[in-house]
């Protein structure tokens, strides 16, 4: 039986702090900050009452001159930070792309009088893979 109402979910503000900083052993001179915003970031998959299929992020990392949609199957990683240790260069967050849902946003972008593009190269930037490592590690 399909419900008669579909569940509105909740919009969430996902800071990501500086850089790849919840994947280094390094407190920053300030271990609660660092442990209070993991510790949110983590709470945020706790806020819709069913977990949801899709993620829609904007992220302030990619400017582009109009609404621009990733709409690789399979996003690659985009290390857009310098001057980190190694290791956050081999962080990995393999969610997926969709295709079809990213036409729809789109469809609904110019349906409202934005322009819009599509882009199939770009990948996760830290503004995105950071926060949401910790808040759907398993996406």
């Amino acid at each position: 039986m399909l419900p008669t109402r579909r569940e509105k979910l909740p919009v969430a503000f996902l800071p990501h702090g500086g850089g790849p900083w919840p994947f280094m052993d390094h407190d920053f001179g300030d271990p609660k900050g660092v442990a209070g915003l993991r510790t949110y970031l983590e709470s945020v998959r706790a806020l819709p009452k069913t977990t949801p299929k899709a993620l829609l992020v904007v992220s302030a990392h990619w400017e582009e001159a109009v609404p621009t949609v990733m709409t690789s199957e399979a996003p690659p990683m985009f290390y857009d930070y310098s001057g980190f240790p190694p290791e956050t260069y081999q962080l990995k967050w393999p969610a997926k792309g969709d295709k079809a849902l990213a036409g729809r946003v789109r469809t609904l972008l110019e349906g409202a009088g934005f322009p819009t593009a599509e882009d199939s190269r770009r990948g996760f930037d830290h503004g995105t893979f950071v926060p949401l490592m910790l808040t759907y590690p398993d996406r």
